[in-house]
């Protein structure tokens, strides 16, 4: 006669546990040896002191609420920004100073930062005016 087997009523979790854990230890072995890129930013204290002192000279790079871009009070084109940086650097050497409206978008305060990278600049500093 035929055994009458009881049903089958609990799951087995413990495979599914040794799979988390092996899961877990091969992220915290990879995740040191993943390269982090970015952009190292020092946040200066006191820039407004620092571009009203005589002795500085960094480069004011204005972000209008229209994304337009004013390098040094005279606009520029987005495409002409790098170059237009580029050549006024020489007589900033100091860095420089990304003024932006509140209703400037990221993408155009990120643009100035990659331009303002790209002609040279080590230092920049951001100011929401």
């Amino acid at each position: 006669m035929a055994e009458n087997r009881g049903e089958f009523n609990e799951i087995n979790i413990t495979p599914l546990t040794d799979i988390f854990l092996v899961l877990l230890i091969i992220m915290m072995v990879i995740a040191p040896m993943l390269d982090q890129q970015g952009l190292n930013l020092t946040v200066p204290e006191n820039v407004a002191e620092q571009v009203h002192n005589k002795d500085v000279k960094i480069l004011t790079v204005r972000i209008s609420p229209e994304d337009r871009f004013f390098v040094d009070e005279q606009e520029v084109s987005a495409e002409q920004l790098q170059i237009a940086i580029a050549g006024k650097m020489k007589d900033y050497p100091d860095g420089v100073l990304i003024q932006s409206d509140d209703n400037a978008t990221h993408g155009a305060i990120v643009r100035v930062m990659d331009s303002a990278r790209n002609a040279g600049v080590t230092g920049i500093s951001l100011e929401e005016i």
